[in-house]
């Protein structure tokens, strides 16, 4: 089963042109995505719905989008009558499999004064995968503050582990006549985590390294997959800046949890994609 994660900046190139069929191909032979990036009415790409779009280019795929950002992009009175208009920004998953719960989870900010923060937002979506079922996390940080990374991360782990508690989309659903959704200690988190290996939200998010035994899949800290297998070189990136390609870093993860370290087959960055700045990372697991 093969997973793919990539931030599609809105669309946009290495080039600096929106092309949307390019970013499919660049992953269309994974069986699950998780994209950022994903926008509706923003102004970089003439306005696209990205959601629509990417699901109109990948019609055999089951698909959620959870929008972080939501804010006013024209909206106005037409004739006597309003017409809404929002600027959507946020994350996408498309699957082969069904995917039977869905949340939006919204992560903790703080206010800025001089520099761009968003609302940031990690797409929760349950999968009925032929091996099980398996949560999958589409998921973008902070892009400006190790802290609030630090802090984003704490509260994306809380829901992570206490998914038996809170109980994911709905519980109980029979009572309204919705399915029971069935119950999963397996995840995937892929997606833009805007933090460099070994910093410290890195540490936060997978736990300090022994000098001896390296890092062992535990409870308490989900599994970097790049690394565990040993196939992340140093010099290796998901991301370069546009018009400056010496600046390189890298960005971009999947995590999963401990009993799936066990599973891992092969994990890959696709450093030869122009169609965003950012990289695909793979993963293909057992």
């Amino acid at each position: 089963m093969k997973f793919a994660s990539f931030n599609v900046q809105y669309g946009v190139g290495l080039d600096g042109a929106y092309d949307a069929a390019r970013i499919v191909d660049a992953v269309k032979d994974a069986d699950v995505i998780a994209m950022q990036e994903v926008t509706r009415n923003f102004g970089r790409n003439g306005d696209a719905d990205l959601p629509g779009v990417f699901a109109g280019l990948l019609p055999d795929r089951y698909h959620a989008f959870g929008a972080g950002m939501v804010t006013d992009a024209g909206s106005a009175m037409v004739d006597g009558r309003v017409q809404m208009k929002f600027s959507e920004f946020g994350n996408m998953v498309l699957s082969r499999y069904p995917i039977t719960g869905v949340r939006n989870i919204l992560l903790p900010r703080t206010r800025t004064y001089d520099k761009l923060n968003i609302q940031r937002s990690a797409l929760e979506c349950l999968i009925a995968a032929p091996s099980g079922p398996i949560r999958v996390y589409s998921v973008h940080l902070d892009h400006r503050s190790p802290a609030e990374r630090i802090t984003q991360i704490a509260f994306l782990k809380d829901r992570l582990a206490n998914y038996a508690i809170e109980g994911g989309a709905v519980t109980g659903g029979s009572e309204m006549g919705f399915q029971e959704l069935p119950h999963t200690d397996d995840y995937v988190v892929m997606g833009d985590f805007n933090m460099m290996p070994e910093q410290p939200e890195y540490i936060a998010m997978v736990g300090p390294r022994d000098l001896y035994y390296g890092r062992t899949a535990t409870a308490a800290f989900p599994v970097d997959a790049l690394d565990w297998l040993g196939k992340r070189k140093g010099g290796d990136h998901t991301w370069e800046e546009p018009g400056n390609p010496e600046i390189r870093q890298y960005l971009d993860y999947c995590f999963v949890s401990g009993p799936l370290a066990g599973r891992l087959k092969d994990g890959w960055v696709d450093a030869a994609c122009v169609a965003s700045d950012h990289k695909p990372v793979w993963v293909d697991l057992e």
